[in-house]
């Protein structure tokens, strides 16, 4: 039972003035969600204290653990255009640069106190002992999948990219995998269908299953093995992912270190290969003056 269906259920019993904070939150839990015990409280016209009460009586330890139960819901459950109005209420236009950046900093610190390091490092081993690598992520998580892909492709010799946006085409590509494989299944609110699809069917097949997510109550956390929690957040219609792409940065440099004559060795080749074909632009530190 998520806090709006614990709203409802607990409406009969109510006073009149916790009618009307529930009733406010049911019609507006994204502004709610983002409103202090105080502002709540003027705009239905009930005292600060009630709305307090109002939260320790729907179970919660207090408004700022509603506040927080509110809040996961809404990034769940947000349309783009629905973003877009909550950021431009929280964030005035003078001060973008530092409060996007702000929030990134707090979600990299809330990463980095959550995250299971055992879960990471399980991760890890599971990704270097498998035969083959899958990895998937679409709409803006399909960046990070990229990124993985572009690394992982260069230390390891059987990487998959799952991209497709196609349904039948997503299996097609899955239809292979086993015992002996593993997948990479990233996704944060809200949350891809296909990407829970794919995790669903790899691990019916037996493989090992891997989730980059934000919460354990995310969907692709019931099919992986292991879970590694990323704090994305909403900035406006942009998803922030700038924790999870530290995440992954972190299991590519794990891996390398635990391969790391291996990784010497192609980087070594790639190296000549690079030179050769003068992939790279040579910057000689000269600077011509004329």
């Amino acid at each position: 039972m998520d806090i709006l269906q614990k709203i409802e259920a607990s409406m009969p019993g109510f006073s009149k003035g916790q009618k009307a904070i529930g009733n406010y939150i049911l019609e507006h839990y994204d502004k709610a969600a983002y409103m202090t015990a105080l502002k709540l409280g003027s705009t239905v016209h009930v005292s600060e204290s009630t709305v307090v009460r109002f939260a320790i009586e729907l179970g919660f330890d207090g408004y700022p653990d509603l506040q927080h139960s509110l809040r996961e819901l809404i990034r769940a459950r947000l349309t783009s255009l629905q973003r877009i109005e909550i950021t431009n209420d929280r964030i005035n236009d003078d001060e973008i640069l530092e409060k996007v950046m702000e929030l990134d900093i707090e979600k990299m610190r809330n990463t980095l106190s959550n995250i299971d390091k055992n879960a990471f490092n399980a991760a890890v081993d599971d990704i270097i002992k498998a035969k083959r690598i899958y990895i998937m992520g679409m709409r803006s998580s399909s960046s990070l999948a990229v990124f993985m892909n572009f690394y992982f492709s260069m230390i390891f010799n059987d990487v998959r990219l799952v991209n497709s946006t196609s349904r039948s085409e997503i299996f097609e590509q899955l239809f292979r995998i086993g015992p002996d494989d593993i997948i990479i299944g990233i996704s944060f609110p809200r949350y891809s269908k296909r990407i829970v699809q794919g995790m669903e069917f790899a691990k019916q097949q037996k493989a090992m299953t891997v989730a980059i997510t934000d919460s354990m109550d995310s969907p692709l956390a019931e099919f992986a093995d292991h879970t590694l929690i990323a704090r994305s957040e909403m900035a406006s219609f942009v998803d922030s992912l700038v924790a999870p792409l530290s995440v992954i940065n972190a299991m590519i440099v794990a891996i390398g270190k635990k391969k790391q004559e291996e990784v010497r060795e192609v980087f070594n080749e790639l190296e000549n290969v690079w030179d050769k074909f003068e992939v790279y632009n040579k910057f000689s530190g000269q600077v011509d003056n004329k």
